[in-house]
C-alpha cells in the first residue's frame, strides 16, 4: 500500500485563545440550532439569508464586482410580501452563523417566477459554475455548502425504503420518513483529485465540459471498497495510462458538483522514465505535461480570464480558491531553487 502522508498540527495556525473560544461557542450554537427545532425557528426571526433560484445564487453588481448579498429576515419578509408569497422561511436550510451568533440560512425561491424575483432583488441568479468565475474566492465555500444542502433536500423528498414522503427538520440538518421515523442525513461523495508528476513536470488535463483553455488535476470518484490510495492509482491508470509509485495527501475541499463531493487532494509520482501518456478519450479531451516555467507564468496571472476572454487564452488553471490550484502551487514551489 502506498503511504498517505500529511502532518497536521493545529498549533501552527497560531490561533489565539479568544478565537478558539469564539469558534467553540459558534459550533455549540450551531449544534443547538440543528437539533432543536424551536431554537432554530427563533433564529429564523433574526437570521440572514443567501438566496437562490433553482440552485443558482443571487449575484449583485457592486463597484465593478459581483457580490452574493445576505438579506435579513425583515428584508426577506418585505420581499416575499411584494412577490405575494407567505410560507417560505422554514423551507430554508441552516448553513452557519456569525461571530455574534446571527444564524445564516440559504433559501431557494425556485417556485416564483425568476424575472419577478430578480426585479425585486435588483440582482441576477447565475449558474453556480459561472458564478464561481465571477466572485471573490471568499464566497465560494459558503455558496458551495448552501447549494449542496438545497440540492440534497430536493432529491430526498421520499424515503428509499418505504416510498413515503420525508419531512425536513427546521434547520435542514436531516430528513425523517413520515411513517417509519427513518432518518436521512446529508451526504457527500468522496472524490480524489491528484496532481501527477514525473519529478520535473506535472500533468494537467481537461474535460470537454471545462471552460476553453482551462487545465486541471486529474479527478475521479472513489469506488466502494477502495482506499484513497487505491482510488488514486486506479484513476491515474484509467485516465492517462500511468502507474503511480508514491503519493502524498495535501488537503480537502467540499465541491458542490455534480451533487456534493468531498475532494481529497493528493500529489503523486509516477515511476521514473514511465511518463508516456496513454489518453482515455472517453474520460478526457486532452492531457499534457507542463514544466515549472509554464506553471509559474500561469500562477503569476493577476486575474482569471473573463468569460469573453476564455476562448482566447490557450492555457490557464483553476482559480486560487480551488483545491486544484493549491496542488499546482505546492508542486511549483517545490520546483524552485532553495
Amino acid at each position: 500500500m502506498l503511504p498517505l502522508l500529511r502532518n497536521f498540527n493545529i498549533s501552527t495556525m497560531q490561533i489565539s485563545s479568544r478565537l478558539v473560544s469564539n469558534y467553540v461557542s459558534r459550533m455549540r450554537h450551531l449544534l443547538e440550532l440543528k437539533e432543536d427545532d424551536e431554537a432554530c425557528r427563533k433564529a429564523l426571526r433574526s437570521g440572514a439569508f443567501l438566496l437562490f433560484h433553482n440552485f443558482c445564487p443571487l449575484l449583485q453588481r457592486s463597484e465593478n464586482k459581483y457580490i452574493t448579498p445576505f438579506v435579513t429576515t425583515s428584508e426577506l419578509n418585505k420581499i416575499l410580501q411584494k412577490l405575494k408569497q407567505k410560507k417560505y422561511l422554514e423551507e430554508s436550510v441552516l448553513i452557519g452563523c456569525t461571530a455574534n451568533h446571527v444564524a445564516q440560512f440559504a433559501l431557494d425561491l425556485g417556485g416564483i417566477e425568476k424575472a419577478k424575483v430578480e426585479s425585486v432583488l435588483k440582482g441576477t441568479f447565475v449558474d453556480l459554475r459561472k458564478a464561481f468565475f465571477l466572485l471573490d474566492g471568499k464566497d465560494a465555500p459558503l455558496l458551495s455548502q448552501a447549494q449542496g444542502l438545497l440540492r440534497w433536500h430536493s432529491t430526498h423528498l421520499y424515503c428509499s425504503q418505504t416510498g413515503h414522503p420525508t419531512r425536513k427538520n427546521v434547520s435542514g440538518s436531516k430528513r425523517v420518513c413520515s411513517t417509519e421515523e427513518i432518518i436521512y442525513y446529508p451526504q457527500m461523495s468522496p472524490v480524489i483529485i491528484v496532481l501527477v508528476s514525473d519529478g520535473a513536470q506535472c500533468l494537467l488535463a481537461r474535460q470537454e465540459s471545462f471552460p476553453p483553455g482551462m487545465y486541471s488535476a486529474l479527478a475521479g470518484f472513489c469506488d466502494i471498497g477502495e482506499t484513497v490510495e487505491d482510488s488514486v492509482q486506479r484513476e491515474v491508470a484509467e485516465e492517462v495510462g500511468l502507474e503511480v509509485s508514491s503519493l502524498e495527501y495535501s488537503a480537502s475541499q467540499h465541491w458542490p458538483f455534480p451533487n456534493s463531493s468531498l475532494m481529497i487532494a493528493c500529489h503523486a509520482l509516477v515511476h521514473p522514465g514511465q511518463n508516456k501518456i496513454n489518453l482515455n478519450l472517453s474520460e478526457l479531451e486532452d492531457a499534457r505535461w507542463f514544466d515549472a516555467k509554464v506553471i509559474t507564468a500561469a500562477l503569476k496571472r493577476k486575474r482569471m480570464p473573463t468569460l469573453k476572454e476564455m476562448g482566447t487564452v490557450p492555457f490557464w488553471i483553476p482559480p486560487p480558491w480551488a483545491v486544484a490550484y493549491q496542488l499546482i502551487k505546492e508542486w511549483n514551489q517545490r520546483q524552485q531553487p532553495s
